[in-house]
């Protein structure tokens, strides 16, 4: 892209050599409506500002203490109309599940209902401030005791931290749960077992707490070996941090005698809850022995995913490990009065043994009052359904790809919310990536690539509970198109995608050589 500081305007979009891009090339590198849009440093100027600001006084007194600025901030100044616009068409670039079907295994893109929306705005909730005195904020306490309630019944388990920001944020909570209760009997236990078939956070997390990580291998059939997990166990076993559903789609049928044999080694037992939408109101996995296990509320209960709001992962916990769980957390007393429970008032609700504090404050509002509305207005019925509607689909998608893409768990029984596959039988050098970028011409983000790394070029799918049939239907004829392709080595694809608006980047070179700062010489 040119500086617009040089002479003359030099879109980097033109049509391709293939014939691809039909039609002439056009001076302003638009195409129709979709607009090229560059850079703010070359669209504002570093010597202009949108606003009118006084010139700063040399003799007025330095209210920072000796910090003023003596050197320009190097930030491009744009007009708010030129602003506008250009976050604007930056929007119509990004793809989001109001636009589509968004296919990532194991994150869960469904539609968040607006209603949650509406209420979570809803001035009581919108202004809430956590620093507020706590006789001001007791319906917020209610909300957040309430939707603990509810994770607590539909988990089967005991208690629950609410204020774990993320699910890797969850993940360590629920680990310093379970260094808190073996520390408090004087053991000390070096190593937390992690299957194969567990989230990549898994062991980043233990390792973090300060464990030794070791691997359990899969089963041919993708799910946890019980045998060689049984073999390992001993008294240097903290516990075992497992996934179920795991990240090859299956449900762990052997998830209670895991669990069996993990207590009997004196261990505890952490479940990845991250896939908890495939089970909500089918399983409870306090039923199966879990100990803690971490939700993501955008993932089950429908809260804004990634950059749509902060993160929230509640982490529910076994009455072995809820005398740990970390405060503040909110008590109901008999007399129906909800009440924070903090440092100061830990004795009197028998609390004593927390093993500290996860955060500053409560967690995040603003997700909590979308997720309680997301499960009162489903109730029990439709919670139970919004897994077996995510199993569906799931296995639609599998059973209709898997004549033409390599299926390496389709003969181990339904598949639960995601459907796996591999790049095998495709040709000429083509590879997963290949076709992931084909997916875009088709107007698609694609699924997770090379995840879960026990399946070589891994493609994983995972539609959710909230496309129809006909959405389905469409994402299956342009996979299998894309797919079709790749096994008979279509070239082209190499050089995928043509329709987006920038073309395929150097993923190595944009990694190894990443260009952090912008500069006129560029």
């Amino acid at each position: 892209m040119s500086n617009p500081n040089a002479s003359g305007w030099k879109p980097e979009m033109t049509p391709s050599e293939d014939g691809l891009h039909n039609g002439p090339a056009t001076v302003t590198g638009n195409r129709a409506l979709m607009l090229e849009e560059p850079l703010l440093f070359e669209i504002g100027q570093l010597d202009e500002t949108g606003v009118d600001l006084p010139e700063p006084r040399s003799d007025a007194p330095n209210r920072l203490g000796g910090f003023d600025r003596t050197d320009a901030i190097g930030l491009p100044a744009l007009k708010e109309g030129e602003a506008v616009r250009h976050y604007t068409r930056l929007s119509r670039q990004n793809y989001a599940i109001d636009l589509g079907l968004f296919p990532l295994g194991s994150c869960t893109m469904k539609h968040n209902p607006r209603l949650n929306e509406k209420v979570a705005r809803m001035p009581g909730f919108a202004d809430v401030h956590p620093l507020q005195p706590t006789s001001t904020v007791g319906g917020a306490l209610e909300v957040i005791n309430e939707l603990a309630h509810w994770l607590i019944e539909l988990t089967g388990m005991h208690g629950v931290a609410m204020s774990p920001k993320a699910g890797a944020h969850g993940e360590l909570c629920g680990i310093l749960c379970i260094r808190a209760a073996h520390e408090a009997r004087g053991d000390a236990r070096e190593v937390i077992l992690v299957p194969e078939s567990a989230h990549g956070t898994n062991p980043a997390t233990a390792a973090f707490a300060g464990y030794k990580v070791e691997n359990i291998p899969a089963t041919a059939e993708g799910r946890v070996d019980l045998e060689a997990l049984k073999a390992r166990l001993g008294p240097d076993v903290a516990g075992v941090m497992i996934t179920n559903p795991n990240t090859c789609g299956l449900f762990e049928r052997d998830m209670k005698a895991i669990s069996d044999a993990v207590h009997a080694a004196g261990g505890y037992v952490y479940c990845d809850g991250a896939n908890f939408n495939a089970i909500v109101g089918k399983v409870r996995p306090g039923d199966l022995g879990v100990d803690a296990m971490h939700i993501n509320l955008h993932k089950t209960f429908s809260t804004p995913h990634g950059g749509g709001g902060p993160g929230s992962g509640p982490v529910v916990l076994s009455e072995a490990l809820s005398p740990f769980g970390p405060l503040p957390f909110t008590a109901k007393t008999a007399d129906g009065v909800v009440h924070l429970v903090e440092e100061e008032n830990a004795a009197e609700f028998a609390h004593t043994q927390a093993f500290g504090r996860m955060t500053a404050f409560h967690g995040q509002m603003g997700m909590f009052t979308r997720a309680l509305t997301y499960i009162l207005s489903h109730g029990a019925d439709g919670l139970k359904q919004v897994a077996e509607d995510a199993v569906l689909n799931a296995n639609y998608i599998l059973r209709s790809l898997e004549d033409l893409l390599d299926a390496p768990f389709g003969a181990s029984g339904p598949c639960m919310h995601e459907a796996l596959f591999s790049d095998a039988g495709f040709e000429g050098g083509l590879s997963t990536l290949d076709l992931a970028k084909g997916l875009i011409d088709e107007g698609y983000h694609p699924m997770t690539v090379y995840f879960p790394l026990v399946v070589h070029g891994a493609m994983l799918v995972e539609p959710t509970e909230t496309e129809s049939r006909h959405s389905l239907d469409q994402f299956i004829a342009a996979f299998r198109n894309v797919a079709e392709r790749a096994k008979a080595g279509d070239e082209a694809l190499k050089q995928a995608p043509y329709y987006a608006p920038r073309r395929r980047l150097d993923e190595t070179q944009a990694a190894r050589k990443p260009v952090l700062a912008w500069s006129d010489a560029e």
